[in-house]
């Protein structure tokens, strides 16, 4: 029986599948119609007046004949509003860059392999979700043992070892214990990203560590979550950036490749 693919799979098929010679617009009722769906709140009571501003700011977004579709009052002074209507821009598939290849994606017996070879001894990993940000789904989907998507978390690797340091740690407590440990890797989730929250957690995280740290033993900064961006790892001063739908076989083999290349300065070490 064939394993479901991941959010990345499904990604990379639709992208080998679609037409890469014609632009592309939304799909709604009619192929390349343009018609989409999006939803936002208003700090207006809900009403009449609510809706025609709701309407307004779809126009301002560049959307024709748009209607709105759902208005459901959150309290007494603001609105939620889902509206439909069709946009005018389109893309290219063939202009579409997305980071792919970095590493090659390993069996856990490859990983193993590769880890005991570059470094002759387990690898060390702490994880954490750090700041005010109690959602460890993330961060225990690549960490334990029960994994993510079918495959394993890294407590599964033999040559991994591995410190969950849980919800809401301080960057100072994820910097003492990766000293304790003599960590590695760092791996850090962040879900919670209102007011780009998990951005400044990211910074604040690489700042100290860089304090601490030489540069050539500073531990892999590895951070992941659903809103950030795949592009963003040099901005935010970390070594990879993961998103939305990874899985623990692909942090696991980018740790082999990322610490394999730093201790031999090869590009790669055949398993």
């Amino acid at each position: 029986m064939t394993a479901p693919a991941t959010p990345k799979e499904a990604a990379a098929s639709a992208r080998a599948s679609a037409p890469q010679d014609i632009a592309i617009r939304p799909y709604g009722d009619t192929m390349g119609d343009g018609m989409v769906q999006v939803s936002f709140t208003l700090p207006v009571p809900h009403g009449r007046p609510a809706e025609g501003a709701a309407l307004q700011l779809a126009t301002k977004m560049g959307l024709t004949a748009a209607m709105v579709v759902l208005a459901r009052p959150i309290g007494t002074a603001f609105t939620f509003f889902v509206v439909y209507g069709r946009l005018q821009h389109q893309v290219h598939p063939a202009d579409v860059t997305v980071p792919e290849g970095e590493f090659p994606l390993l069996s856990p017996q490859e990983v193993n392999q590769r880890i005991r070879r570059a470094l002759g001894r387990p690898l060390v990993v702490v994880g954490a979700c750090i700041g005010t940000d109690a959602h460890t789904v993330g961060i225990d989907a690549i960490l334990n043992i029960k994994g993510f998507a079918g495959q394993k978390g890294l407590e599964y690797y033999r040559e991994i070892t591995v410190h969950n340091l849980g919800a809401q740690v301080k960057v100072a407590e994820l910097l003492a214990c990766a000293r304790k440990f003599r960590a590695d890797a760092v791996l850090v989730s962040q879900i919670v990203t209102q007011r780009d929250t998990h951005l400044l957690n990211t910074r604040e995280m690489t700042a100290e560590f860089t304090k601490a740290y030489a540069k050539e033993s500073r531990p892999l900064l590895v951070v992941g979550g659903p809103r950030f961006a795949e592009s963003e790892s040099a901005a935010l001063g970390v070594d990879k950036v993961f998103t939305r739908g990874t899985t623990p076989g692909e942090v696991a083999s980018y740790l082999a490749h990322a610490l394999t290349v730093r201790k031999t300065g090869a590009p790669s070490v055949q398993a």
